[in-house]
């Protein structure tokens, strides 16, 4: 099989990553090697964690600034010009929905990304640990076969076989092979050590990266509700909705900078392991596994010359050995000495178990299975799960932006929308003219005209209305001087029906407005029903 070196290459990122400067505390350089166990190390990495807090400082502080103008600071401007642009709005609107919507699917593919790459992690180093655990298992059961078992049946067979001297020095013999088949067994590495630090690392991971995985989908879903709970109270002009999300805005930003900080911390970490992590691995277990066999498995190539393979010959010549003593033993020693046949197929069966464990611990001990495991976790580990914390990382700054700019566009829809209730109040509400003014409660002292003709421009300069004394006429001369003063003895109006015209409400000017207004009770209630209240 190929080396290690040549089936796994470290991705471009990782490197780049493994470039960013390492600062201690007193901002001195580090080594970037990993070494997670040392105070300098595990200070780098916190060094840049806190470089998102000063993004985060800046953000708030360039939000304060923000405000602290638009509060203090905004110069009086014209009437007619101090409305603030709503298309600005409108567009600050929806750019910052697009970018905050678009890096929410980023972060739903980067979590989706990391957290397939700590499985495959995770999974390789439970299953390493399954075959660790089972060469164990096979050393284990074959030494307790050669001391126990074996043992009791060769001290029975002595004591059947002791009037044949030939057949007791064959035991003697049998005895020596078991012998060095138990010291092959005790020179075997204990991966008992190794096994216990894989399963703690998946373990811890495992947890870590299920806590993770779920504060990420959380701040996903949450972002993505800001945004449309936004929409709505910009669409519905509800200035307590705005309000609430100014509020979460300011938490999530800093939310997205704290994961900002912590997402690129694990990334440049995981980095400085992928670079290199055959050296980590050998540091690691230099205490109880000699080194030969780590570079065994590390690389795994067909030059390497296999470190058990001495041990696993001998093993198997020895334990060959003794089932053809046995064989010969069941063969010519079972006619004169016939209960020592039942020792003797025990033997002969425990020597067929240890053969297949033999065979087993043979394929288990071969570096292609632990090798191939190394590899997927690295691939995982640093192709999926470091891909996947860069695009978290871009999640995060996006989403940290948008927030900042929609929390600069609210204060502005607030102005708007106080800018727009301003305009509503400028309308005279006791105008009879005006449309609001026909929602207002009934005012007895207040008397509105049901229907009225476009006046002509020419009524501008009428300033008051004085009818005639109330004669005995007939109704049609009456009907005619109501129409006369009603239109100002505007001969083009008077003969026009006022009911069932179907006209448009009329155009006044304001001596025409003030005219009416300038009317007394004893006149309206003259003119009777043209002018009813």
């Amino acid at each position: 099989m190929a080396s290690a070196q040549q089936d796994y290459i470290a991705p471009w990122w990782t490197y780049w990553l493994h470039s960013f400067p390492h600062l201690n505390f007193n901002f001195q350089p580090v080594d970037n090697s990993f070494r997670p166990a040392e105070e300098e190390y595990q200070q780098s990495l916190i060094f840049l964690a806190c470089m998102a807090a000063v993004g985060l400082g800046l953000s708030l502080g360039v939000l304060a600034v923000y405000l602290s103008c638009l509060c203090f600071c905004r110069k009086e401007e014209a009437e007619e010009t101090k409305r603030p642009d709503g298309c600005c709005i409108t567009w600050a609107a929806v750019i910052t929905g697009l970018v905050i919507c678009s890096a929410v699917g980023v972060g739903f593919y980067g979590n989706s990304e990391t957290n397939d790459g700590v499985y495959q992690l995770t999974y390789s180093l439970y299953n390493a640990n399954h075959t660790l655990g089972g060469v164990d298992s096979l050393v284990g059961n074959s030494l307790t076969g050669m001391q126990t078992q074996l043992k009791e049946h060769l001290a029975r067979l002595d004591e059947i076989f002791s009037p044949q001297r030939d057949y007791v020095q064959t035991l003697r013999f049998m005895q020596q092979m078991a012998d060095n088949i138990i010291r092959q067994l005790n020179g075997m590495p204990n991966f008992s050590k190794a096994r216990q630090d894989l399963a703690n690392v998946a373990d811890q991971t495992s947890y870590i990266e299920y806590y993770r995985w779920l504060t990420y989908l959380l701040l996903l879903i949450l972002d993505l509700v800001i945004c449309l709970v936004a929409c709505l109270g910009l669409a519905k002009q509800s200035r307590w909705l705005l309000t609430l999300i100014m509020a979460f805005g300011v938490l999530t930003m800093i939310l997205s900078w704290t994961s900002l900080g912590v997402g690129t911390a694990t990334a440049v970490g995981t980095s400085d392991f992928c670079v290199s992590p055959e050296k980590f691995i050998a540091n690691e277990t230099k205490d109880f596994l000699n080194e030969n066999i780590v570079h065994y498995y590390l690389y795994c190539s067909n030059t390497l010359p296999n470190p058990f393979q001495q041990s696993l010959t001998i093993f198997q010549r020895s334990l060959t050995t003794m089932q053809i003593q046995v064989q010969g033993l069941l063969q010519f020693s079972v006619s004169v000495f016939p209960t020592a046949e039942r020792d003797l197929l025990g033997v002969q069966k425990l020597l067929n178990t240890t053969e297949f464990n033999l065979h087993q611990l043979t394929a288990l001990l071969d570096c292609r299975s632990l090798h191939k495991d190394y590899l997927d976790a690295l691939v995982g580990m640093c192709y999926d799960g470091v891909e996947g914390l860069l695009y978290l990382c871009l999640f995060s700054l996006l989403a940290a932006s948008a927030f900042c700019a929609m929390l600069c566009a609210i204060p502005r829809a607030f102005i708007l929308m106080a800018s727009r209730d301003r305009d509503y109040d400028d309308i005279d509400e006791e105008d009879p003219f005006n449309p609001q003014a026909r929602r207002l409660p009934y005012n007895p002292s207040r008397a509105q005209v049901h229907s009225f003709c476009s006046y002509s421009s020419s009524l501008g300069s009428q300033t008051s209305l004085q009818p005639p004394a109330p004669t005995t006429s007939s109704a049609p001369a009456a009907e005619y001087m109501n129409q006369s003063m009603l239109f100002g003895g505007n001969p083009r109006y008077e003969n026009v029906p006022l009911i069932g015209r179907g006209s448009p409400p009329p155009s006044y000017s304001p001596s025409m407005r003030t005219t009416y207004l300038s009317m007394t009770d004893a006149q309206i209630r003259h003119f009777g029903r043209d002018f009813h209240v």
